[in-house]
């Protein structure tokens, strides 16, 4: 029986009692049939509300459970379990038995609840200053109050490497969809032959194959020299554009898979992205099966080759595929995997564009805009932002990590395409030729004017509430000295007369 998660525990058993004791609030028994009415519903088994298992409840219970509900509003609440006084407040216990505990537990990870509780009533005995021990329960909730919780070892060597993992057994089953393109699988394979690249040096290839759940059809199939993010997209929209768009498509948890430009590419597109569980490699075994193909088939034919170069092995590859495996019978089937994805029902769509599908598979990021010159740095590159989007503060773009040839300046509302930003070229900026900035519009300025000359309003209205108030102004005037040039104007004149004006008082 399942139930939701926001679906508490108390509230699942008081559903159960009221649906138990329902039909007696609804249709309450005539006097001397409540027993009779009671005892028939506790040969009744009802299946328990957390484990689903069937049980039995008593007869005093069930008439607990109706007397409790007779009569209130809201018999819900009175049916459901009463909380505890203690709940949400943290547990104690005396400081020297919680060291020794603390102690026991670094020393025991691995140690169940009722394990620590036995050791350490054992270690209480024998050291009485360490006081009694508390219940088992409260045990319980002390260690998980600190998070002392316990840690199982790893059951394989693998997870000993890699660290504790979950690996519950799981039945194995096989699957196949009833729609061509419904799902695609996609994976890498270490191929068994080494290449000679052009500097000379001997690499093993991995080769990448995109097939089709119910056809076994091969959509792409390319060797490459490496497995990242970028090979994987480079041949994954070859796929696309041969075959078109499918529905969903199932790989492993490698790096490449789980890149942000691989999976914003596949949400951008429809395409549903799903992953295998960890150590499962049996949910994609037809990729398996095609392996053993292409190592049984395929590269025998080019053992001979004394100087095999990646370009000579991909044409092999692709004369194969298309001539051997597509053309072959598969015994699953009954058909050739070509004639099953022509005749079969399909569900592909039409592949987008070249353009559209390199701006698909982009990371999206937010960066900050330069107010002086409106750039923005990405990855250690400075971009520059058209004139028109010059005001921006913040920007919202797509990138390739592979790829900052230029980046895509999208609407972060929609995430509508708004134009392609190229890195900032200072040596084409050198020429000094700059636009002008316009100033605000004659339409833009405000229809009152208070004049370049004229007290602003706000300070005129200032002044007349002061002086509304009658008082004088709160400062001292005093007089302008006198001017500098009326003095030296009255010396001249007097030398030029001879005299001063003590001679003339003396004349008088």
């Amino acid at each position: 029986m399942k139930h939701d998660d926001d679906d508490p525990r108390p509230k699942r058993w008081a559903q159960l009692r009221f649906s138990i004791i329902g039909a007696l609030l609804a249709s309450p028994p005539d006097q001397g049939e409540l027993r009779q009415r009671l005892q028939e519903l506790a040969q009744k088994t009802y299946r328990h509300p957390k484990t689903g298992d069937q049980r039995k409840f008593g007869f005093s219970t069930i008439e607990g459970w109706y007397y409790a509900a007779k009569g209130v509003d809201d018999p819900i609440s009175a049916l459901s379990r009463k909380v505890p006084t203690h709940a949400g407040t943290h547990p104690t216990m005396p400081k020297p038995l919680g060291a020794a505990l603390e102690q026991q537990y670094r020393q025991h990870r691995g140690w169940t609840f009722q394990l620590h509780h036995d050791n350490l009533r054992a270690l209480a005995k024998d050291k009485p200053e360490l006081g009694s021990v508390p219940s088992y329960t409260t045990v319980c909730r002390y260690m998980k109050d600190q998070g002392w919780l316990r840690e199982r070892k790893p059951r394989h060597q693998r997870d000993r490497e890699q660290g504790p993992r979950s690996l519950e057994p799981r039945e194995t089953r096989s699957f196949e969809h009833t729609h061509v393109h419904a799902l695609w699988h996609l994976d890498f394979h270490q191929g068994s032959l080494k290449v000679l690249t052009s500097s000379g040096q001997w690499k093993i290839p991995r080769l990448l194959a995109v097939l089709d759940d119910c056809s076994r059809l091969c959509c792409h199939l390319q060797w490459y020299l490496d497995e990242t993010a970028q090979t994987l997209v480079h041949g994954f929209s070859q796929a696309l554009q041969k075959r078109g768009l499918p529905r969903a498509l199932l790989s492993d948890n490698g790096a490449a898979m789980v890149a942000a430009e691989m999976t914003e590419g596949l949400q951008h597109l429809g395409i549903l992205g799903l992953t295998t569980l960890p150590y499962s490699p049996q949910q994609n075994a037809k990729q398996e099966v095609f392996w053993a193909q292409v190592e049984g088939r395929l590269l025998p034919m080019l053992e001979g080759v004394p100087d095999l170069t990646l370009d000579l092995l991909n044409e092999a590859t692709q004369a194969w595929v298309e001539g051997d495996y597509h053309q072959r019978r598969h015994d699953e089937l009954g058909v050739t995997p070509l004639e099953r994805a022509l005749t079969g029902p399909t569900v592909v769509r039409p592949c987008p564009a070249s353009e559209s599908l390199r701006r698909a598979f982009r990371t999206q990021t937010t960066r900050a805009v330069r107010r002086s010159d409106a750039t923005f740095t990405l990855a250690g590159v400075r971009f520059e932002l058209p004139w028109a989007y010059r005001a921006l503060r913040r920007v919202t773009v797509r990138v390739a990590r592979w790829d900052l040839c230029s980046v895509q300046l999208v609407d972060p509302r929609t995430g509508a395409h708004l134009c392609d930003l190229l890195p900032l070229d200072k040596h084409s900026n050198a020429d000094g030729r700059r636009r002008v900035v316009p100033g605000p519009r004659e339409q833009d300025a405000p229809l009152v004017s208070c004049g370049p000359s004229s007290i602003a309003p706000y300070l005129k209205q200032l002044m007349a509430d002061y002086a509304a108030t009658g008082l004088p102004p709160a400062y001292l005037p005093k007089d302008e000295d006198p001017s500098p040039l009326a003095d030296l104007d009255q010396v001249n004149a007097e030398l030029d007369d001879g005299t001063s004006d003590s001679d003339k008082e003396g004349a008088q």
